[in-house]
């Protein structure tokens, strides 16, 4: 029945992306009891309007129509009589996608008013510190880093596997000036996740060097390449990346595929890693042309569009240029982009980077006087 399948789903909805995987296990827990007892289960959860409701929130949500999910989302909680954190939880992303930060901030204290569990609190806790971050924008106030310092450690205090909260409470009190504190915070962080974790040496990198956090930081990721080998941004140390977002069937891209060939051999032995990740559904198409085309740098098919949606790339050909510390420096859309002059730019500065370390970290006998 959808109804015992659709706890769970309910449950994880409502946690969204700022948990971890234990407490999202410890979600799953919850819902098997659920299902096993009738009486913990409110009687909307099996009213028909109320699971259309959800279920047309859901897709507005993946259509990118958050206008029409908002409405959803409302009937939902109309319908479950309010307080619903389920409803309040598919709002509240709702908002945030629209760019809503005030009514989001409203709906994350709704979410906490309404919530059970310590689990629950933790999450509506952690959202209204992300809107109130959101509401900052690229300055934020005193006054909104305080609150938003106070909500995310507030959700860490109600629920330790939220490490999510501690990260963003690091990267607050950075934003505050207070570097020995939001460099514990990121230590502290790193001791939760496994060396093999893609976000592990994201953190590292900030715990050296927290000033990183308040840079425009490319998204952390670890795939398997075509050809058998692991790509994580954030090991390739020293080095500039280029991102190229393409297609098989994308008559841009295939023009651009020369200017790329071009890249790839005129930096080669330079302190530059290309990877072009593919949208194409048809993994045999895909490798029969890269193979055919002799596309020898390092290719990585996108089948779910997860990595896409990661970036925001929303048409292709897409470029992302990020300079030796893993920041964001550019983004080129469409044919005929200056990528070239981007990316020696970026390698003079890597190389200069990678000189000076070498100086500092040389013994001192080899040190000129």
């Amino acid at each position: 029945m959808f109804f015992k399948a659709g706890v769970l789903s309910l449950v994880l909805a409502f946690l969204g992306p700022g948990v971890t995987s234990v407490t999202r296990a410890r979600a799953q827990a919850a819902a098997d009891a659920a299902n096993g007892s009738s009486a913990a289960q409110p009687s909307y959860l099996s009213n028909p309007k109320f699971l259309e409701a959800i279920r047309q929130g859901w897709q507005m949500e993946k259509q990118q129509r958050p206008g029409f999910a908002i409405e959803a989302y409302k009937t939902a909680n109309k319908i479950a009589g309010g307080g619903c954190v389920v409803c309040l939880a598919g709002l509240y992303r709702a908002q945030m996608m629209q760019g809503s930060d005030k009514d989001a901030i409203h709906t994350a204290n709704a979410m906490e008013a309404a919530a059970q569990t310590p689990v629950e609190k933790s999450v509506a806790a952690y959202n209204r510190g992300m809107a109130l971050m959101a509401r900052g924008g690229d300055r934020p106030k005193p006054a909104l880093l305080e609150q938003a310092c106070a909500a995310y450690r507030q959700a860490f205090d109600l629920d330790t596997q939220n490490v999510s909260a501690l990260f963003h409470e690091a990267e607050v009190l950075e934003w505050q000036g207070k570097t020995d504190q939001a460099r514990k915070e990121f230590q502290l962080c790193l001791g939760t996740l496994h060396p093999g974790d893609p976000a592990w040496l994201r953190v590292k990198h900030f715990a050296d060097d927290p000033e990183l956090s308040l840079q425009k930081m490319a998204p952390a990721f670890q795939v398997t390449a075509l050809d058998g080998s692991t790509f994580n941004l954030d090991a390739l140390g020293g080095k500039v990346v280029l991102i190229d977002f393409w297609a098989t069937w994308c008559g841009p891209c295939l023009q651009e595929l020369p200017h790329l060939k071009k890249i790839a051999k005129e930096f080669a032995g330079q302190p530059l890693v290309m990877i072009s990740v593919s949208l194409d559904s048809n993994p045999l198409a895909w490798r029969q042309f890269v193979e055919k085309h002799e596309m020898t740098w390092v290719q990585y098919r996108d089948a779910d569009h997860k990595l896409a949606d990661e970036f925001g790339v929303k048409s292709i050909p897409h470029y992302f240029t990020i300079d030796s510390d893993g920041v964001l420096t550019s983004e080129m859309m469409g044919e005929g982009s200056n990528i070239e002059g981007r990316l020696r730019k970026l390698i003079a500065q890597a190389e200069q980077a990678s000189q000076e370390r070498a100086t500092l970290t040389a013994p001192a006998a080899l040190k000129a006087p």
